[in-house]
C-alpha cells in the first residue's frame, strides 16, 4: 500500500446512522456479533453486553463498500440521563483486519460532531479502556477520574467540552 492507504481504506467506508427501531435485524447480529468477538472473546472479558441501553441509543455502523454486508466497525451514542447525565459514546469497535486503519478514529470524530448537533450545549462521557486514552485525549477529551477497573480491564471516565 501506498503512504495513503489510511485515507485510501476510510475511503472504502460507508458511515450510517441508525436509531434501534431503524436497524434491520442482520445488523443487529452483526453488531451484536462484533461485540462480542472483540470485547468478550478477543478481551478475554465476560460481561453482560446486552444491558438494556441499545434499544435508546443511536448506532454508528461502518460497512465495506465493496461487501455491505462486512461490518468493519461500530459505536453507540447514548442518550444524555440513560447511563450518565451526559451524552455518552460506548462500545467503539473495528474489526481485527482494520485495525490500524484510522477508521476508530473516524467514527469517534462522526459520533463527537453528532451529538454537538443534537445537544450543542452538553459534554460527552466515556468510559475509556485506559490503553486508548491517548486516542481519546488527541480528540478533545479530558480524564476526570482515577483509572478503575471495569470487568477486570483498566478504565479510565472522560468528558469532552462543551
Amino acid at each position: 500500500m501506498n503512504t495513503n492507504s489510511t485515507l485510501q481504506r476510510l475511503q472504502d467506508i460507508v458511515f450510517t446512522w441508525y436509531t434501534f427501531e431503524q436497524l434491520e435485524k442482520e445488523d443487529v447480529y452483526s453488531l451484536l456479533q462484533l461485540r462480542q468477538q472483540v470485547f468478550i472473546v478477543e478481551q478475554n472479558c465476560p460481561y453482560l453486553d446486552a444491558d438494556g441501553l441499545d434499544q435508546h441509543a443511536y448506532h454508528l455502523l461502518a460497512h465495506l463498500k465493496h461487501t455491505p454486508s462486512e461490518l468493519a466497525g461500530y459505536l453507540r451514542v447514548i442518550p444524555p440521563g440513560r447511563k450518565f447525565t451526559e451524552p455518552a459514546i460506548g462500545r467503539l469497535l473495528t474489526t481485527q483486519t482494520i485495525r490500524g486503519k484510522g477508521l476508530g478514529r473516524e467514527l469517534m470524530a462522526q459520533a463527537i460532531g453528532f451529538i454537538k448537533t443534537q445537544h450543542p450545549n452538553l459534554p460527552i462521557k466515556i468510559s475509556a479502556q485506559l490503553y486508548l486514552s491517548e486516542l481519546y485525549i488527541d480528540l478533545g477529551f479530558q480524564a476526570i477520574s482515577e483509572p478503575y477497573d471495569e470487568d477486570g480491564i483498566p478504565h479510565i471516565m472522560m468528558l469532552h467540552p462543551k
